[in-house]
């Protein structure tokens, strides 16, 4: 019999235990002891009728986990149908392999595996005079089908995006990877949850110690329940101190395809269509999907912008800051006199006035992407009307400071990957330039620049790419060289197996 795929490890899920014995109605009580109070358990009782006798079978199932469909017509009719030999009572064995239709049937008497059946949409067969109950394959709730991801969308490129089921998801990987070399690893995390962690890669790329390292790290993992691929991120990842990510997260199937080929992993979690592909450089921050769908010279301006706005994001309110409060000598008099015309008549000073709206900027930043989207027309108005008219006619703020904000905001929707970095950076180095100036503003980036160099994902340091002397390593970085010349993975990342292509024109 093939391994059933769909199964849970047997892993203790109550504190009660089922112990199989020969009489039906015996078992049937201990499950229903169980499950005491659920009104989805159901037990469907139906027997075989033969010459003198009948044969009587009991199914049970979770109301709303199974296929209706698969009940009738993979089981119950054709055991009410089926023409059983007189020897048949207390051999599960044909049953499984002369009566029931279904891909997937396994006899048990474990405990734990026969309540995570029921528990995950499968139905448990239970046979009178017979110590052993049928687990059959029966899941039928319902997933969305596949659609492009609102965060993820694309200029040229595939439409899909993952779902919630996991195998669902496997399958989107499997389509776009016809090679046996795809491997797919399942754990089970969760006391309550048992939910399915799939931990997918190709052998032969992927880097056998990080897979091991991460394996470990998930078998580390004690919590009761597990509901979304940011809290597993979260208890796994490097530096958990930090505002960077060390675990990439995406919703698109091809760009979980082209870091598998990067020797990259990619992992799974049932209910969850958000991804973790692992390990996670600084430069994953600034590539799309659409860098290798559109031309390399016009992909290398666009990821030369993301970086330009992600400095200009974390940088503009506290050079501002700074040159207005510290260094007034550097602005042109022109410029200044401006500045100084439009500040006439605010109260605040400017260290308070910029910090006031880049919160009040976040507040409706939070906002907008909370509420309905019917909604979204009225936030913009009032956003415009509070910020853009009311407050510089109130002298609440001057329309200088407005002007620096909105320059900040714009660029930092460039780079929404990145946000939570963003956000932190730039509220600290707002607030160093507030009181030290424009020495401050690089004591921070300083500050910045070596953490980033001194974390790791995985055992790979963050920065190794730009930090590498080797020209080559640049190609994939703040340019997107020709695809020709991108033969190489990357180093660390993918231990054998390291060249994608063969050299084009002797290149």
């Amino acid at each position: 019999m093939p391994k059933h795929k769909n199964s849970l490890p047997t892993v203790s899920i109550s504190n009660k235990k089922i112990i199989m014995l020969k009489s039906l109605e015996d078992n049937l009580k201990q499950f229903e002891d169980i499950f005491q109070g659920d009104d989805s358990f159901m037990a469907r009782h139906f027997a075989c009728v033969r010459k003198n006798k009948s044969l009587k079978f009991c199914l049970l199932y979770l109301d709303g986990m199974v296929d209706a469909a698969i009940l009738d017509n993979s089981i119950i009719k054709p055991i009410i149908n089926a023409h059983l030999p007189d020897d048949c009572e207390a051999n599960a064995d044909i049953i499984i392999n002369q009566v029931i239709f279904s891909h997937y049937a396994k006899k048990s008497q474990e405990s734990d595996e026969l309540l995570s059946a029921i528990i995950m949409g499968d139905s448990v067969l239970l046979i009178e005079n017979c110590y052993d109950a049928v687990i059959v394959s029966s899941k039928g709730w319902k997933s969305r089908t596949p659609s492009e991801p609102e965060g993820e969308k694309l200029i040229r490129g595939p439409r899909e995006g993952f779902v919630e089921p996991i195998l669902d998801n496997l399958a989107l990987i499997r389509r776009r990877l016809a090679t046996p070399d795809l491997k797919y690893k399942e754990m089970t995390i969760g006391v309550e949850t048992k939910t399915k962690i799939g931990i997918v890669y190709i052998e032969g790329i992927a880097n056998k110690q990080i897979l091991a390292e991460l394996i470990e790290r998930i078998n580390k993992v004690e919590i009761d329940g597990m509901v979304l691929a940011g809290s597993l991120a979260e208890l796994i990842q490097d530096a958990p101190y930090s505002p960077f990510e060390t675990i990439g997260f995406t919703e698109r199937p091809d760009v979980a395809v082209a870091d598998l080929l990067e020797g990259r992993i990619i992992v799974l979690v049932d209910g969850t269509p958000i991804t973790m592909t692992l390990p996670y450089l600084f430069e994953k921050f600034f590539q799309s999907g659409d860098d290798y769908s559109l031309n390399y010279l016009f992909s290398s301006f666009s990821r030369l912008l993301r970086m330009i706005s992600f400095w200009l994001t974390i940088t503009a309110p506290a050079i501002y800051v700074a040159l207005t409060t510290y260094h007034q000598e550097m602005i042109p008099t022109a410029l200044l006199m401006s500045i100084l015309a439009a500040r006439e008549g605010v109260p605040f000073p400017t260290i308070v006035e910029t910090v006031g709206l880049l919160v009040i900027f976040e507040i409706l930043r939070e906002a907008g992407t909370r509420m309905p989207i019917s909604l979204s027309n009225a936030l913009s108005i009032l956003g415009a009307l509070v910020l853009g008219t009311a407050a510089v006619e109130a002298k609440i703020v001057s329309a200088t400071v407005i002007t620096v904000v909105a320059l900040t905001g714009l660029t930092g929707l460039m780079t929404q990957r990145i946000k939570a970095p963003i956000v932190v950076i730039r509220t600290a180095l707002t607030l160093l330039a507030g009181f030290m100036g424009l020495y401050g503003i690089l004591y921070g980036i300083i500050f910045v620049t070596l953490h980033m160099c001194s974390i790791r994902s995985f055992g790979v340091p963050y920065m190794m790419e730009f930090t590498s002397l080797n020209p080559g390593d640049l190609r994939d970085t703040a340019l997107r060289a020709p695809i020709w010349f991108l033969r190489h993975r990357p180093k660390l990342v993918s231990s054998s197996n390291k060249t994608r292509q063969a050299n084009r024109l002797g290149q």
